[in-house]
């Protein structure tokens, strides 16, 4: 059974300032989700779902719908204020989206087989797709699921700091705990995260999640109370985030289920702010020359 990709779409881009999820980064205008699903394709993912805000659908159909048809099979999820919150809470008002567990509770109703979720807007190179491909097609134990991990220094941005799921992985390779540290940054050959104006060195090395996460469908009934607890304790936090590493730790604590931690040695790059984009657009330019994707992709 081939895997499925969730792509997490309905962000804001506030930082950026705008829709990135469809800016124009490769050299033919490809936008990053371009890539991640051309190397989906390659890497032998059977269908990919597109978890988008309503208002984005069309803006979706009209830019990937022609690429993918006959490719591979498409849907879209759409992640909204109400969906999967509890009758009981009313109309809630928000401002954003729910966060990533949200967007990938949302996906539940298009997913029937094991299934990766990544973010729209990071570029993970062909080899972390047939590394959680592989996983996913091979693992038979519905309680175990996968993280690719990305080493912290491969990461970074020189225009600001960054969020990254820091995680400990234990001697059988599975994931003790992922924290988030929301501001990473280098600074004279050193990495460091703040946290209440404490500084903390990372090791270049330092394993992180990228959001690049492989789940069996079993997580989704467990996400689905999560949320349901989450919803009821924020439905008046407008700003409030209900994350995947949240899913990931309670599977762990819970002993409901455990992440298998995958080393990956490919570069990752991403766009965070604006002064990101002409980095991307080299990497990508360079990649093309280099032989990696052809002049076109589709």
């Amino acid at each position: 059974m081939k895997p499925t990709l969730l792509i997490l779409a309905a962000g804001m881009g506030s930082r950026y300032g705008g829709i990135k999820q469809l800016d124009q980064f490769g050299p033919n205008g490809e936008t990053i989700i371009d890539y991640s699903l051309y190397d989906a394709i390659r890497a032998g993912f059977g269908k990919v779902v597109f978890i988008i805000r309503e208002e984005l659908r069309n803006d979706f159909e009209e830019v990937f719908g022609p690429k993918l048809q006959g490719k591979i099979d498409y849907d879209y999820a759409i992640q909204g204020f109400q969906s999967y919150v509890p009758e009981a809470l009313g109309q809630i008002e928000r401002a954003k989206p729910w966060g990533t567990g949200h967007a990938m509770l949302c996906a539940w109703q298009q997913t029937d087989t094991p299934f990766a979720i990544i973010n729209a807007d990071d570029f993970y190179g062909l080899e972390a797709f047939e590394l959680v491909a592989d996983f996913l097609k091979n693992s038979t134990d519905d309680t175990e699921h996968t993280l690719i991990a990305y080493e912290v220094k491969k990461t970074l941005s020189e225009n600001g700091t960054v969020s990254r799921g820091v995680c400990e992985v234990n001697d059988s390779g599975y994931l003790d705990v992922v924290t988030e540290r929301t501001k990473i940054f280098p600074q004279e050959d050193k990495i460091f995260f703040e946290e209440n104006g404490d500084l903390t060195e990372l090791t270049p090395e330092t394993p992180v999640s990228m959001n690049f996460w492989g789940f069996k469908p079993s997580v989704f009934p467990i996400t689905e109370a999560l949320f349901t607890e989450y919803a009821h304790q924020n439905y008046n936090a407008p700003k409030a985030e209900f994350y995947i590493p949240v899913v990931a730790t309670h599977l762990i604590k819970s002993g409901a289920g455990r992440l298998k931690v995958i080393p990956n040695a490919s570069e990752w790059f991403g766009v965070t702010y604006p002064e990101d984009k002409p980095t991307v657009q080299a990497a990508l330019q360079k990649l093309h020359e280099a032989g990696k994707y052809p002049d076109r992709l589709w």
